[in-house]
């Protein structure tokens, strides 16, 4: 049985998303390591349920102490600082594709990132390139200020203005990345309303009667060559909002795309959602 001390503990280290959140608002979920288990990778998984404060987390130790590269979760950044600052116009603004066929990291080809593309679309693909080119538009200057006030994970952008949030110069915890999804979600982060709502509108995946369904995924290398997979959201229902974030880690060798979806899934399922019920 844990200590009254370790519990208070908990509530204290998860102060990004739960500030105002009682101890008994917390709790540990071991049971979901089978999902894990299940798909031969390891990670974290948090929920927080808005409505009633509780959080639920498997892995707390991951959750809230280990900082990892963001991988493509960062579009989420780049859409917000490049749209504020006007180097992106809307989620319509087409950047040309400049002719060079990419490799995804299993080795297929990246047919979609491989022609010209809007910001809704190179979101929805995860398409590097575009935004590369969004990251070199806005600048280091601009883009360490940014990262600045979003006191975003270690701030770090290094030398490389367009892959600092994919070479492990800048590193993030999933404590954080929930604190930003739940701000995006409630307009509370330092953009304009209009410059939330379109990347809030661009995170929706699913949208139906019985629940909506937004996320942002990640798929990178640590430095020893583990691969790293994120998924960054929320789903709901009934105009209630939940906030999940699932950062897992597998060999280079790991089904990581398929691995992380089974997992938010079945969890998610197991919580009850999916039905409208919520």
């Amino acid at each position: 049985m844990r200590s009254v001390k370790n519990i208070f503990s908990i509530a204290l280290v998860l102060g990004v998303v739960l500030a105002a959140c009682s101890p008994n608002n917390v709790k540990i979920e071991d049971g979901f390591k089978k999902y894990f288990d299940e798909n031969k990778i390891t990670g974290t998984f948090g929920l927080f349920d808005n409505g009633t404060g509780q959080f639920t987390i498997y892995n707390l130790s991951r959750f809230k102490d280990s900082a990892y590269l963001p991988a493509s979760t960062f579009k989420i950044v780049n859409s917000l600082i490049g749209i504020e600052t006007g180097r992106v116009t809307n989620e319509k603004m087409m950047i040309k594709w400049d002719g060079k066929i990419r490799i995804m990291p299993g080795g297929d080809t990246a047919h979609g990132w491989n022609r010209d593309l809007t910001m809704e679309e190179a979101f929805a693909v995860s398409a590097l390139p575009y935004y590369q080119e969004v990251a070199r538009r806005i600048g280091k200057d601009t883009m360490q200020h940014w990262l600045d006030s979003l006191q975003y994970g270690n701030k770090k952008i290094g030398s490389a203005i367009d892959s600092f949030w994919i070479n492990n110069t800048l590193k993030v915890t999933p404590d954080e990345q929930m604190g930003l999804v739940k701000r995006l979600y409630f307009g509370q982060l330092p953009f304009q309303k209009r410059t939330q709502d379109i990347v809030k509108k661009m995170m929706i995946r699913e949208n139906n009667a019985n629940y909506q369904l937004a996320y942002k995924t990640g798929l990178g290398f640590k430095e020893n060559g583990n691969l790293i997979g994120w998924m960054v959201g929320w789903i709901e229902e009934n105009k209630h909002p939940y906030f999940f974030v699932l950062n897992t880690e597998g060999d280079k060798d790991a089904k990581m795309i398929d691995a992380r979806m089974n997992v938010l899934k079945a969890i998610l399922k197991e919580q009850g959602f999916f039905e409208g019920k919520r």
